[in-house]
């Protein structure tokens, strides 16, 4: 990457690892805290954790249509003002409902889509997988540090200096939007991000890309519900609310470090299926572990299990819809994708808090575990990726039969998997096998280029 694609991924990833920050870090708190609020009752608590997944999923893609249309810098700095704005209503709130509707408000800034499309606008095609990956990583630190960093803040501030420091961060983040984070020169409605209606059909209809959305919505249904009761538990089984950071650490330490090993042999060695099916596993033990348990070194264990194989699906999975999304649809693929993940949350959040209320905290991890299973069918059955890369071309052509024309002398070109062209913004996606491609091979097509 040049200096001006350094910086702008830098900043931009610090800007979404300071909005996620803001959302993790109350995960693991919020319903050890929020019990003693006005109204509240385990179902109601549920729904705490799990608003801001609701209105995430709601608004990511009209977001994404907004920055089309207003510019992306605005419509970011709309997003974090709302997920501000929703920080402030939870940490004045003193009864449930204000909760709630804090945390859906903080769900409503719902930013994704548009820094993503801001990042394409600022990085060329060649460097762009290197630009998302810094973004996923930075999410991933997030998290990792917000489950130590929130319980230790919260036993000295309670939910609303968590909630204050959060509205903060996204100020924050504002300014950085504003001073830091460079302006594109053009502003790219490609295809790839813009296109998410028109290629619903296509995505629906692709039995892998639904495998995959349909797993990323089981993991955050699992995580947001196994946290309604998880805190709680810790504190019945003798350990103050203050000091859950303790547990935290080290297993977030310890999850990371064996993550890393997994990650490199399912990219380097291709076995992206077979990482996903041991990961989908030690989730599926981990759950059992945790239900099973009746004492602190149990839950610590469960836990352990848990977030090595959260943080190695939480990584992966982003990955593998890539590699499955046709060429030319993988912005589509990725904002479904992304509305699943947050669906998943909000409905974590409902059936954790009315299991628990209902049924009781135990129960919940055996009403998530028959969703693990189900994944774990999903993964067995599921194709083997192909390991191929992306590649984009400027083209030149008026009318749809020209367009079938140089697809078909694309599709010619040696290494070319799948060759799609979007007459619309004449651009040219590709599936590249980057063993065999040469791009100077597209030097022999003489027209249409």
């Amino acid at each position: 990457m040049n200096s001006v694609e350094r910086k702008a991924v830098s900043t931009l990833a610090l800007i979404y690892a300071l909005r996620m920050f803001g959302l993790f870090m109350v995960l693991p708190v919020l319903a050890l805290y929020a019990e003693d609020y006005q109204g509240a009752t385990g179902f109601l608590l549920g729904m705490a954790m799990g608003a801001y997944g609701l209105t995430q999923a709601i608004f990511q893609i009209p977001f994404g249509i907004f920055s089309d249309r207003l510019g992306r810098k605005p419509v970011l700095i709309a997003g974090l003002l709302i997920f501000a704005a929703g920080s402030v209503l939870a940490a004045v709130s003193d009864n449930i409902w204000g909760l709630i509707a804090g945390r859906a408000l903080q769900g409503a800034g719902a930013i994704a889509s548009t820094l993503m499309a801001l990042l394409t606008d600022l990085t060329r095609e060649e460097s762009r997988t290197k630009a998302m990956a810094s973004v996923g990583a930075s999410i991933g630190l997030s998290f990792s540090v917000a489950m130590v960093v929130g319980p230790a803040i919260g036993g000295h501030m309670g939910l609303t200096g968590l909630f204050i420091l959060t509205g903060t961060l996204s100020c924050l983040a504002v300014l950085l939007v504003m001073f830091v984070v460079p302006t594109p020169v053009r502003q790219t409605r490609a295809a790839e991000s813009g296109a998410f209606w028109k290629h619903m059909g296509g995505i629906l209809r692709d039995t892998q890309l639904l495998r995959l959305s349909a797993g990323i919505f089981i993991l955050h249904t699992v995580m947001v519900a196994c946290f309604v009761v998880v805190p709680k538990a810790l504190v019945n089984d003798g350990l103050p609310k203050s000091e859950h950071w303790h547990i935290y650490l080290p297993i977030m330490l310890i999850a990371f470090i064996i993550m890393v090993p997994f990650i490199i042999v399912a990219e380097k060695r291709q076995r992206m299926k077979e990482v996903m099916f041991i990961a989908v596993s030690l989730l599926l033990a981990a759950i059992s572990i945790l239900g099973v348990s009746h004492g602190l070194y149990g839950l610590i264990l469960g836990l352990g299990v848990f977030f090595i194989a959260f943080n190695i699906l939480e990584a992966s999975l982003p990955s593998l819809v890539s590699k499955f999304a046709p060429a030319g649809y993988k912005g589509a693929a990725m904002g479904f994708y992304s509305t699943c993940q947050f669906s998943g949350a909000f409905v974590g959040g409902a059936l954790g808090g009315i299991t628990a209320q209902h049924l009781g905290a135990d129960k919940v991890f055996w009403v998530v575990l028959p969703l693990v299973v189900l994944w774990l069918v999903l993964v067995a059955t599921m194709a083997r990726p192909k390991h191929l890369t992306s590649y984009m071309l400027e083209v030149k052509v008026d009318n749809t039969a020209q367009s079938e024309q140089l697809v078909g002398k694309l599709m010619a070109v040696a290494g070319v998997c799948e060759a799609v062209v979007m007459q619309e913004v004449q651009t040219a996606y590709l599936k590249v096998d980057p063993k065999v491609f040469d791009p100077k091979n597209l030097n022999l097509i003489e027209s249409g280029i």
